[in-house]
């Protein structure tokens, strides 16, 4: 029989304190990543106010969480930063860091539709992410309802859950992609994705954060 832990005797040297893990998650501060990518850029915030079109005064609070902004300044803030939505919501990754992991159970994702896409974001909770994971219904059906191509920094790589889509890129022909097909590019090349099979296809995209 095996002795309990009470009848074990102790190790050698004495009593042994656990040291307790540190938590792998961080709430992620948008007011914070904001400023962050702000600053990147060299922009004060009254540049950054002609280039949102949202006044200073909403920008300092924003960036202080003073206040949470609607869907649109957050359309207005990544439009004006020239990068997608899931991109505000992961912040800058720092260096090192190791043993961390997270869970996203399905369909409890944070959901950010805009009007071309429907994208549930993944791992929210995990700060200093090198990716951004998202799970995205592709509501597009054609180039013109962008409005210009998507471009930003970093890398992307694409993989098609459902139905067909049309990967657009600003260098190569538009290509089709169905269930179980990829693809990576470099996103400061102009892209995007639009449906043409008879239900709004569904994708696994990876960013890089930049």
């Amino acid at each position: 029989m095996e002795p309990t832990d009470a009848e074990r005797p102790p190790l050698a040297g004495g009593p042994v304190e656990v040291e307790e893990a540190p938590s792998p998650t961080e709430p992620i501060r948008f007011g914070e990543r904001v400023r962050d990518m702000r600053r990147r850029n060299g922009w004060t915030l009254e540049e950054m106010s002609r280039k949102t079109g949202i006044g200073k005064s909403t920008l300092s609070k924003i960036e202080n969480d003073l206040l949470s902004p609607t869907f649109e300044t957050v359309q207005r803030i990544a439009s004006g930063l020239q990068i997608e939505i899931p991109q505000l919501f992961t912040p800058t990754p720092p260096g090192g860091g190791s043993g961390r992991r997270v869970i996203t159970r399905a369909g409890s994702g944070k959901a950010h539709p805009t009007l071309t896409y429907d994208h549930e974001l993944l791992c929210t909770e995990l700060s200093g992410k090198r990716m951004v994971p998202y799970r995205t219904r592709v509501r597009a059906r054609s180039l013109s309802e962008f409005g210009g191509w998507i471009r930003h920094d970093g890398e992307e790589f694409l993989y098609v859950l459902e139905g067909t889509v049309r990967l657009f890129t600003e260098h190569y022909e538009p290509t089709l992609l169905s269930a179980g097909d990829s693809a990576y590019y470099d996103s400061s090349m102009g892209h995007a994705v639009v449906s043409v099979s008879e239900e709004d296809a569904v994708i696994l995209w990876l960013s890089t954060p930049w």
